[in-house]
């Protein structure tokens, strides 16, 4: 999950704005490709996004509202379960993908881990990019439909030690004060012991499970693939 704080505006309304007078989305076709990047809470996903130097859609901001009555309950009566999928709006992620891919841009909400709320919204501009990041543990959800609309460049689930992702995802929930200490620590020992069922779920659905450097080269090698071919559409 990725946190963010401010102060919540009147509820905001997501869409794509028009394209700009000259913008390559306006020769028609596709002219960008998703990179969907999936792995458990914590496996860097983040970090490697930001590495790969290419725009990032962060799809953990498409969480359901705490409020929201469809939201999955753990069985111990924990609370919500916000490692299900039907926590997430897949939905609206797809929507925001296909406008990205389609005009080059795109309003996307922001969500607040911790309040467990949507409290914005912000723009991504593609800034003409054929080929961008989609990031978020429910990544591999939606490889399906990108892959049925043509949209998609690759899918890569980030796969490492588990104890060492558990490590790193506590520590980074309890700096970030996302839910109660006791809440974090359960989820914690929950994930580590389901890390080897949650990859080979990804990898079902259709993503490519590697370490942090193979899926380097594969970004690498997508970005040059579809530059080669936005050269050639061009």
């Amino acid at each position: 999950m990725s946190s963010h704080s401010c102060t919540p505006p009147p509820s905001p309304t997501l869409s794509a704005p028009p394209p700009l007078p000259g913008d390559p989305h306006e020769r028609g076709g596709t002219p960008s490709r998703v990179i969907l990047l999936t792995g458990p809470s914590g496996s860097g996903k983040t970090s490697l996004a930001a590495r790969s130097g290419l725009p990032v859609l962060r799809l953990d901001d498409f969480y359901k509202e705490g409020t929201d009555p469809t939201l999955p309950q753990l069985p111990d009566g924990g609370g919500a379960d916000w490692d299900a999928p039907l926590s997430w709006d897949a939905g609206a992620a797809v929507a925001a993908i296909a406008a990205l891919c389609r005009t080059g841009r795109t309003d996307v909400p922001v969500y607040d881990i911790a309040a467990s709320a949507r409290v914005g919204a912000s723009g991504l501009d593609l800034g003409g990019a054929p080929l961008f990041i989609a990031e978020g543990v429910f990544a591999a959800d939606v490889i399906a439909e990108c892959r049925a609309a043509g949209l998609l460049a690759d899918a890569l689930c980030l796969r490492g030690r588990p104890t060492t992702t558990f490590r790193r995802r506590l520590a980074r929930d309890l700096r970030e004060g996302r839910k109660s200490t006791p809440y974090l620590i359960r989820r914690g020992l929950r994930l580590l012991r389901n890390e080897r069922s949650i990859v080979a779920r990804h990898t079902a659905l259709g993503a490519h499970a590697c370490a942090k450097p193979e899926a380097l080269a594969r970004i690498s090698a997508a970005r040059t693939a579809d530059g080669a071919g936005a050269a050639v559409r061009s």
